[in-house]
């Protein structure tokens, strides 16, 4: 199936406010999954600047192929936000850290990096709340390519106050997940065991093609939490043990 009728599909999804079914489309791999998401990003006009500002970026573990989408600028809120008035077709919810980069990076730089020395490059963090929506009716069943086409499921992005980055022991760092009365307590669960991890793929993904991102740009990094979903009426907050906290009104 061609990228246009894919990328049509998610269109339409967008525009009406009805999901689509992912068993009438089909997707061949990644690569094209990624020029989909450019597709439905230009037609909905997410992309009349500079690349993105802001990014979602992860994996199952570090073994595994790392997945990433540019994030609409409308869908991205500071602390405390309301996304009452936001449409969404279901609300799950991610406990995240954000990371800010400090300076610009282009394709060169992002080819040299390595894990060890990407986090140099990081000037700031938030505590950081993704909301997983899904233009797919299948939602979570939907296959891993249509997910990715679909801006990984992305429905907002909260964001808490920024902090200055520092070194911090991931596998000790506790976050607390409240939704509505349902409280959560989890320490070292981020799937990567580093969030920084990431950094050196999603930064060679987002330059491919020569895209320079500048200072500024920031890329959320993957859950803490699994995927609980919340409903219309919840209130969320998580909080990161010496980091802050990020709160939306659903």
């Amino acid at each position: 199936m061609t990228d246009d009728l894919i990328a049509q599909t998610l269109i339409e999804a967008r525009r009406s406010g009805q999901v689509a079914d992912a068993t009438s489309v089909a997707i061949a791999d990644a690569a094209q999954a990624y020029r989909v998401q450019a597709l439905v990003a230009q037609a909905m006009g997410w992309d009349s600047g500079p690349p993105a500002r802001h990014w979602k970026s992860g994996g199952p573990g570090r073994d595994a192929t790392l997945t990433h989408a540019p994030l609409p600028a409308a869908g991205v809120w500071a602390s405390p936000a309301d996304a009452r008035a936001w449409s969404f077709h279901w609300r799950g919810i991610e406990a995240e850290i954000a990371l800010r980069l400090g300076q610009d990076v282009d394709a060169a730089l992002a080819q040299s990096l390595t894990p060890e020395a990407a986090p140099a490059l990081v000037d700031a963090m938030a505590v950081s709340i993704e909301l997983v929506d899904s233009r797919w009716a299948q939602a979570l069943q939907a296959p891993a390519l249509h997910k990715l086409a679909d801006l990984q499921s992305h429905g907002a992005l909260v964001l808490g106050a920024w902090q200055p980055f520092r070194a911090v022991d991931w596998m000790k760092q506790r976050c607390e997940l409240q939704i509505g009365a349902q409280r959560q307590v989890f320490t070292g669960t981020h799937s990567l065991g580093d969030p920084t991890w990431l950094l050196p793929p999603w930064l060679q993904h987002a330059t491919r093609g020569g895209a320079v991102l500048p200072a500024g740009t920031v890329v959320t990094t993957g859950t803490w939490c699994g995927l609980p979903l919340a409903q219309a009426g919840d209130a969320v907050r998580v909080r990161f043990e010496g980091i802050g906290e990020a709160t939306v009104q659903l």
